[in-house]
Formats: structure tokens, C-alpha cells, sequence
């Protein structure tokens, strides 16, 4: 079977090279994103477990389910909780795959157009230009003094 990338049609100039390297580091940075969002989630999902798993099990607590608040046990919930943390941490490693290969398939594409980053470039253009701007100030004489 062919893979993605062989499915894409071949950019015809330039343009469409930068256009296409663009919607991949684009895709790349969502990825990212989600899978950051999700951390946070397993992360919440952790805190409610270690504030309820001491307390009684017969313990009334409330549950948010798709926006009303439930009242239920400790005993209720607690599994419920901990299905949904494993469950975003699945989702978060299968995330995590599709992280590396859209790495490595970006990498490819660099490589097959020899596009690199010029971020040595502009960074030494902006150390030159920082320091010059420090150099520059305004200066104001005392209030009330007139020539």
C-alpha cells in the first residue's frame, strides 16, 4: 500500500513546496496542542483520585456528566474516574505515535526539498539589532526648564 505521502500530489513550484511544509508544521503544532490538553485532563483526573480514594466509599459526591451535576457515592464514581484517566492516557500515547511519524514524515519532506530553517540567520540579525536599540534612549532634561 502506498503510504500518505506518496498519495500527495507532487508540488509543482516553490509556492506550493512552502504551502505544503506550512499545513504539515501546522498539523504538527495541533497535534501538540491536544495532546497538551489532554496531559492536563490526566492530570485533573489524578488530583480528584488521590483527594477521594481515602475517604469513605459511602461518601456522597458529585459528578459533572455532560454539564449536570450528579450526586452520587465515593464507591460510584471513584472506578468511573479511574476508566476515564486510562482511557485519555491511551489516547494521549496513540497521540504521542502520531506525534513521531508526523515528525519524521515533515523530516522526510525537508530533506526531499532541502528546505531549512533560518532561525541562525535571523537570530544573529536580532542580537545585532538588540544591540543597538539598548544603545538608544530618550533623554529628558528636568521639569519647568525652559532655553
Amino acid at each position: 500500500m502506498a503510504s500518505k505521502a506518496e498519495d500527495r500530489k507532487e508540488p509543482v513550484n516553490e509556492q506550493a513546496v512552502a504551502n505544503m511544509y506550512a499545513a504539515m508544521r501546522s498539523d504538527l503544532n495541533q497535534i501538540y496542542t491536544k495532546i497538551t490538553e489532554l496531559e492536563m485532563e490526566v492530570s485533573e483526573h489524578s488530583l480528584v483520585l488521590n483527594a477521594i480514594q481515602p475517604l469513605d466509599q459511602s461518601r456522597r459526591c458529585y459528578r459533572m456528566i455532560g454539564g449536570v451535576l450528579v450526586e452520587r457515592t465515593i464507591k460510584e464514581v471513584l472506578p468511573a474516574v479511574q476508566r476515564n484517566k486510562e482511557g485519555l492516557e491511551e489516547v494521549v500515547a496513540r497521540l504521542n505515535e502520531t506525534l513521531e511519524k508526523k515528525k519524521k514524515e515533515i523530516t522526510e519532506f525537508e530533506t526531499k526539498y532541502k528546505i531549512r530553517m533560518r532561525k541562525a540567520d535571523a537570530e544573529v540579525n536580532d542580537e545585532s539589532g538588540k544591540k543597538e536599540g539598548s544603545a538608544q534612549g530618550v533623554l529628558v532634561g528636568p521639569a519647568g526648564v525652559s532655553e
